[in-house]
């Protein structure tokens, strides 16, 4: 079978023309309120990425590239540990108090970069920020749950939800709960008022931000053309480095936050640096140029392994790659069609010969690290000839022709040719469609498409954010949702997860869920992720979350 498949490529590449694109783009914590000792030098790490952060504001661009530069600028009240169970930070404990109030105790003593002090005020600015409408923030649906954040005393903070929400201490570890000084809010908001120039003070705004209404949409509509410009000019958290400059297109530097509550870091500074080619920069470890980079080709997992001064640091993290199927279009209505196209998947065959058997199959939406992943899921099997029996039934015996869209990553591309010359074989001609990454998710988003190839990652480490957004009815389009699946039965189970307190309860919902998702097939499901990740081999102390972020609060560099 992979003979076959390189066969394939090597016809398609002869015959295909694709149009030009670009590139598509934790760690246990003490009990200690900081150090007072001057922190040791540890020198200067060199940390380099594919792609440039695209902003430093926790309310800013919901992408990784920015999540892996944040983490260390901002934390959040809680952190998931390796078993994905929400581990205090900012907060020392946490209570639910009844179904949709929960209390959390902060800890004393944390100091922003600015100076200025964490209390329960400036969680309760953040959260507040994040909802704004005025801030427009591509995460809001995060705290889209939160009625209210009620200030207790300087250090317990309450929070309200809409309805009964039982990750929310989950959704709390996401970067978009990374803590902004207040004061760097508040001089945000000014700011934004006074290009506006609206005729109000800054208390005035709140107090029509919290009534809300037609006046404030107003408002928030004139503010909203500059809120955020300070926050990402001044990106000022509590996290173990803080921002010293940015050079757009080419890096990001840190250094050590010395009042850090807990042990400052052994870093001098660390630099993000932007190296677009895999090439170069497996050349730059390779000369110590860097110490640090993420992202390579799977195909290069071996050079790095066998080199004697590098080492990989693989982390299965919690994102997927699929096969997404428009099931509102042609002959992808019909579950039966769509089910024949699962049949002609073979998963251990497009490991092996596109991604190197780097990751792992998967059977339906929810990775083995899971709350609802049933390792007795019975999926599709690969059946040429149960896939003709289903299109014969559905009408389409003589088969029929679609499109496939992908963005330039040549794995992307390999899996396309794949799918083209496997679905031949059942009558079906598939055209592929390669686009500039940007105009290719617009074009997804906007249902233009048949079938299409995605990844999904799971933020929160709970199955809510690994279904609700790619298959609930309310998230069709850019939120998600660009199977444009719409099952009824599948929103309810989904909704119910998301009140359910009862664990044992929720994991029966998501293992139900993932059956009915076999059974319909919006979305074939081929691996979870691998992160490919390298380091020099005299760091040390690295950590890499299941979320590929890493954590440098520990490292050090032994210079051979």
């Amino acid at each position: 079978m992979a003979k076959k498949y390189f066969t394939y490529l090597l016809m398609a590449a002869m015959v295909i023309v694709l149009a030009a694109c670009t590139d598509d783009s934790e760690v246990d914590v003490g009990d200690g309120e900081g150090s007072t000792e001057e922190a040791s030098s540890g020198g200067d790490l060199v940390a380099s990425y594919a792609t440039d952060v695209s902003s430093l504001d926790p309310a800013g661009q919901n992408d990784l590239p920015s999540d892996q530069r944040r983490n260390v600028i901002y934390e959040g009240l809680l952190y998931l540990n390796d078993d994905l169970e929400p581990e205090p930070r900012l907060a020392t404990d946490f209570e639910q108090t009844d179904d949709t109030t929960w209390v959390f105790n902060l800890r004393e003593g944390v100091e922003f970069h600015d100076g200025t002090e964490f209390t329960a005020e400036a969680v309760k600015a953040n959260i507040e920020r994040i909802v704004d409408p005025a801030v427009a923030s591509s995460r809001a649906n995060i705290f889209e749950m939160i009625e209210e954040v009620n200030v207790i005393d300087d250090y317990t903070v309450e929070i309200v939800t809409e309805y009964p929400f039982a990750p929310l201490p989950k959704y709390l570890a996401h970067d978009a709960g990374g803590m902004v000084s207040k004061a760097i809010i508040d001089e945000d908001y000014q700011n934004a008022i006074d290009e506006a120039e609206l005729n109000i003070t800054l208390d005035e705004f709140y107090a029509e931000r919290e009534a809300g209404g037609k006046e404030y949409e107003e408002t928030a509509d004139a503010v909203g053309r500059a809120t955020g410009t300070v926050v990402e000019q001044k990106p000022v958290g509590t996290g173990y480095m803080k921002f010293q400059s940015r050079s757009p297109g080419e890096n990001v530097v840190v250094e050590r936050f010395d009042n850090y509550w807990d042990e400052p870091a052994k870093l001098d500074t660390i630099t993000f640096k932007v190296v677009t080619e895999d090439a170069s920069r497996i050349a730059e470890l390779e000369s110590g140029q860097s110490h640090f980079i993420q992202g390579f080709d799977n195909g290069q997992w071996e050079r790095i392994e066998e080199h004697p001064e590098m080492e990989t640091h693989p982390v299965y993290n919690l994102s997927n790659e699929y096969v997404g199927m428009n099931t509102q279009k042609g002959p992808l209505e019909d579950k039966r069609v769509r089910q024949a196209i699962g049949h002609m998947v073979d998963k251990e065959t497009i490991m092996e010969g596109i991604y190197y058997g780097v990751g792992r199959t998967m059977k339906g939406a929810l990775q083995e690290e899971l709350l609802g992943y049933n390792e007795d899921l019975e999926d599709l099997e690969y059946d040429p000839e149960r896939a003709k029996e289903l299109l014969e039934e559905a009408g389409y015996g003589d088969g029929f022709e679609m499109n496939i869209m992908t963005n330039d990553t040549p794995e992307r591309v390999d899996l396309a040719i794949y799918l083209q010359e496997e679905l031949k074989e059942v009558g079906i001609k598939l055209n592929i469609e390669q686009l500039e990454w940007g105009a290719y998710l617009e074009a997804v988003s906007n249902g233009e498409h048949d079938l299409f190839i995605l990844g999904w990652p799971n933020p929160v480490g709970d199955p809510d954010q690994g279904i609700w957004p790619l298959f609930h009815s309310s998230m069709q389009g850019a939120p998600g949702n660009r199977s444009f699946f719409d099952n009824a039965k599948v929103d309810e189970l989904l909704e119910q997860g998301r009140r359910e307190l009862d664990e044992e309860k929720r994991k029966e919902i998501y293992q139900e869920i993932d059956k009915i998702l076999v059974e319909e097939q919006p979305a074939v499901f081929i691996r979870q992720s691998q992160s490919a990740n390298a380091a020099r081999t005299e760091v040390e102390g690295l950590y890499i979350s299941h979320f590929n972020k890493p954590d440098f609060r520990n490292v050090t560099i032994n210079e051979q």
